[in-house]
């Protein structure tokens, strides 16, 4: 009699959240490609334009936090779903501003803003489905394809806006991006559960490998042992029983209390390195493709293809920095496999984005920024494996904290760029980012992804 074969249901969800990582950032980077002839027919600065940027990251910043507590509270399946809802909706919202109006600024400001509120469902929800359904193992491999949904979703936007807006102008574009989330939320409602137990194309196999990987069931004190295969201290949690795997888990144990969350330094340092992060990141995916335009003097066909160059090494290198996270966490332990992947990725950004910024062509440059942008991207899975492998059944809101940081360095970057490229030079833009890589580097060198934050401290 042959055993019953393991199911790979775990995968296909990491796969259909790659899908909704996708299309978040293509629903996010289209206004920065139609950019140029949304400020025509409204009579936007780069500088008002810039702060349309910044409504959308302020509130996708903002909401990181309440996103996270509604992953923990209510699940990665209905919270994901309604998000991509809202996001169709205020995307249409986006290409029915009336051309001509003279409070054109303020609703593009409060739209975007809503959007971003919206899409902060999206990665603290992934990263909740992370920590019930991927054994601790898996997770930077898990991460790292959930991520490369970003590089892939930015890479496809330049050609398919810039095509529909050539054919059909850009309103339709924001059109056809509504109509795409919102089929992709709906499919993941029918797809998802929140527990594995309770997916009914879940093998017995497949269950108890995931059981057996999860850390959530751990509660962590000094000096013990955890069986997870990477060497972590933890001892067995008495008030979940072996094997069990918990529904909701945050709302079943009690959430973490603020004060231990904010007095972890792992939170702290993990929150100021994806600042410096998302600072950089955001560049790539709110500037880059006007910088190739106006600054480099690229027309918009070239602009569209080389546009797509860093977004394309983010798609490989997500994944590939996971792939590297978890095998080197399985021979080194975590503090290297985690911690040390991504300082080495957020270095080689650093010299990378410095490099590029100086280099006199532009096929050069984008090359050179490209590599900056891949290189960054190893560092992404660590980000979201930590906060996954210290905070269990609270990794929604301890990413969600984490994620308000890369959001803000984000907001700061869809302003600043265009202010220091106008009095100090576009490479001084470049400069800046590179030292904020730099910083996010040495901040892992404070972040120990053994310490499970304790519950019982308050």
């Amino acid at each position: 009699m042959t055993p019953n074969p393991q199911s790979r249901i775990r995968w296909l969800l990491v796969f259909w959240i790659f899908v909704m990582s996708a299309i978040t950032y293509l629903d996010r980077v289209n206004i920065s490609i139609s950019g140029p002839w949304l400020a025509h027919e409204f009579h936007f600065s780069d500088i008002q334009l810039g702060l349309t940027f910044s409504a959308f990251v302020a509130g996708y910043a903002l909401f990181q936090v309440p996103a996270g507590r509604l992953a923990d509270r209510f699940g990665s399946r209905r919270v994901l779903t309604g998000g991509a809802l809202w996001w169709g909706v205020f995307t249409v919202l986006t290409a029915l501003v009336p051309g001509g109006i003279r409070a054109a600024l303020p609703s593009f400001l409060a739209i975007r803003f809503m959007l971003g509120a919206g899409e902060a469902v999206i990665y603290p929800s992934s990263n909740r489905f992370v920590a019930n359904w991927i054994p601790t193992g898996e997770r930077g491999v898990a991460n790292g394809l959930i991520f490369a949904g970003v590089g892939a979703g930015a890479a496809a936007t330049p050609p398919l806006i810039a095509g529909i807006m050539v054919r059909y102008g850009w309103r339709m574009s924001f059109w056809v991006c509504a109509a795409i989330g919102c089929a992709a939320g709906l499919v993941w409602f029918f797809l998802a559960r929140d527990d594995p137990q309770q997916h009914p194309s879940v093998s017995p196999s497949e269950l108890e490998h995931i059981r057996a990987g999860l850390t959530t069931r751990l509660s962590v004190a000094p000096g013990g042992t955890c069986p997870d295969g990477l060497g972590s201290p933890a001892r067995a949690d008495p008030s979940i029983s072996s094997g069990q795997v918990p529904v909701n888990g945050a709302h079943a144990l009690g959430a973490l209390p603020w004060s231990t969350v904010l007095r972890s330094k792992e939170v702290v340092a993990a929150t100021l390195s994806y600042f410096c992060y998302g600072y950089t990141a955001f560049m790539f995916f709110s500037w880059f493709f006007i910088y190739l335009l106006k600054v480099r003097g690229v027309n918009l066909k070239l602009s569209a293809f080389y546009s797509m160059l860093p977004f394309a090494a983010m798609a490989v290198c997500s994944p590939l920095g996971g792939i590297i996270s978890d095998w080197v966490s399985r021979r080194r332990g975590r503090r290297t496999g985690r911690c040390g992947v991504a300082a080495f990725g957020m270095g080689l950004a650093a010299v990378f984005i410095a490099l590029g910024s100086s280099a006199k062509g532009a096929g050069t440059a984008t090359l050179v920024l490209a590599g900056g942008a891949g290189a960054l991207y190893l560092a992404q899975s660590s980000f979201w494996a930590v906060t996954a492998d210290i905070a269990g059944p609270s990794a929604g809101t301890v990413s969600g904290l984490m994620n308000m940081g890369a959001q803000a360095g984000s907001t700061l970057t869809a302003s600043l760029t265009p202010l220091i490229g106008a009095h100090l030079g576009w490479t001084a833009s470049f400069l800046t980012a590179s030292t904020l890589c730099a910083l996010g580097a040495a901040t892992w060198l404070l972040v120990d992804p053994e310490r499970v934050l304790d519950r019982s401290k308050r």
